[in-house]
């Protein structure tokens, strides 16, 4: 039902994203989400010019996220936030397994022990 408010299932995977991050790159959303790179940044571009995201250049990423000056967005969240909330955890823990992030600067990397 999601795929038919926003026009397409990765539209819907996209706003599904970054709803749960609250805000990705390109690459690493396609990455994540399996989904061709052009697709997503496709609709990204199509979010951005209707005014649903902004987006920011770090270095030579650009980071998207919902645009907090429209008035909208707070609808837009609540309205995917039921759909999140519908999606069974163990497929939601899948769907969202790591996030992909550009490293920030020195920081240091850090593996976690098991």
């Amino acid at each position: 039902m999601i795929e038919a408010i926003f026009g397409n299932k990765t539209a819907a995977q996209v706003m599904l994203y970054l709803f749960h991050y609250g805000e990705a790159y390109a690459n690493g959303l396609a990455r994540d989400m399996e989904i061709t790179l052009s697709q997503v940044q496709k609709q990204l571009d199509k979010f951005e010019a209707a005014g649903i995201l902004v987006s920011k250049k770090m270095g030579t990423v650009r980071i998207y996220s919902f645009n907090p000056k429209l008035g909208v967005t707070k609808k837009i969240r609540e309205l995917i936030q039921v759909f999140y909330d519908s999606i069974p955890l163990a497929q939601r823990e899948e769907m969202f397994h790591e996030r992909r992030r550009p490293r920030r600067k020195g920081k240091p990397v850090i593996k976690k022990e098991k």
